[in-house]
């Protein structure tokens, strides 16, 4: 059973929330607005570099004339169940399969950026024969929702805000507070430290409902995104996601005792996963070397297990990895904000 002091305090979390309008904006409006825009700007934008697959068997003297092409990238899947997998979800804009003849362009007409690559792989790979089209090709056209950019974005934009209002909005609120002499008269009364920073937690599972509930409807409807895995699931990533991101500002606001101390604290923690953890672009783009230490960003892990869930369907087996990252980020920050939270 919740004590009567948490069910005050969660309700008083609440309150405070709705009467702050930049609150509103940034967790609510912001998000809408970036993802109105960017879906708009970028749904019919190719991008800079062609990304394009390909499947073992695929000549070497194609392969090596799409490797010293600067404006391609290849990238080589194992099996067909790969490469499709990296074609739907618009990782890469067309796959090269192996033909008895020669060669088999498998994408998605509907992509502008899609026939884009065809016209210029196939350009690059009949050059390299001489220019006289001596390699026979033929189109293999597939059309699915969850290959587009904006369906690739909307899930980085809930990550994104999942992380901006449990951040922002946690650790705000706790450093006006001490600022503002509250939490010393606070620390007067019966309630526990834990009490006290469980009631953002708390609080946090019932507003990141509306935030991810507004966004993601927002995108299934304007724009078709695709939610190929349970809602359940999407719900558990949400969940532990938000959760983890509220204790991190936890742990940020446990000492600041100025606005400005803390505001420059959360844009150290957050800058960091803003570039690196994918939210506009994959975050594959980045160094091998960087990889590990850009999976073990929180953000990382909820943009990646919130794709995973939407555009290929995966379940909670599938991305229990990135909900283990998330939930080590979650018990440490929380353990270290009990240890060093002050109420002055």
């Amino acid at each position: 059973m919740i004590s009567d002091s948490l069910q005050q305090l969660i309700s008083v979390r609440f309150r405070e929330f709705f009467r702050e309008p930049e609150a509103l904006f940034w967790v609510y409006g912001f998000p809408l607005l970036l993802a109105a825009g960017l879906g708009l700007a970028f749904r019919d934008r190719p991008a800079d570099r062609i990304v394009v697959g390909h499947l073992p068997g695929v000549t070497s003297g194609a392969i090596e004339a799409l490797k010293a092409d600067s404006g391609v990238r290849l990238e080589a899947f194992p099996d067909s169940t790969a490469g499709a997998r990296a074609l739907r979800n618009g990782r890469i804009a067309l796959l090269l399969v192996p033909d008895q003849t020669g060669l088999r362009y498998r994408y998605d007409d509907t992509r502008p950026d899609a026939r884009m690559a065809r016209q210029r792989v196939n350009d690059v790979v009949q050059r390299s024969a001489g220019r006289t089209d001596q390699v026979t090709t033929a189109d293999q056209v597939v059309r699915e929702r969850g290959s587009r950019y904006i369906d690739f974005l909307i899930p980085g934009l809930i990550g994104f805000n999942l992380m901006g209002s449990g951040i922002w909005g946690t650790g705000f609120t706790i450093v006006d507070a001490r600022k503002r002499k509250l939490l010393k008269r606070l620390a007067a009364t019966p309630m526990s430290r834990s009490e006290y920073l469980a009631s953002f937690l708390l609080s946090q599972l019932v507003l990141l409902v509306v935030a991810v509930g507004v966004l993601l409807l927002f995108g299934m409807l304007v724009f078709d995104v695709p939610v190929r895995g349970s809602f359940v699931t999407l719900a558990v990533t949400c969940g532990v996601a938000g959760l983890s991101f509220v204790a991190l500002g936890l742990f940020i606001a446990a000492r600041p005792r100025t606005v400005e101390a803390a505001s420059g604290l959360m844009n150290l923690a957050m800058l960091p996963m803003w570039v690196f953890s994918g939210v506009f672009f994959s975050s594959s783009h980045f160094p091998a070397v960087m990889q590990p230490v850009i999976k073990a960003l929180p953000l990382t892990a909820a943009n990646d297990a919130l794709r995973a869930v939407m555009l290929e369907g995966a379940g909670l087996r599938e991305v229990f990895p990135e909900l283990a990252v998330l939930l080590v980020w979650l018990i440490v920050s929380f353990g270290l904000a009990l240890k060093l939270f002050r109420w002055t």
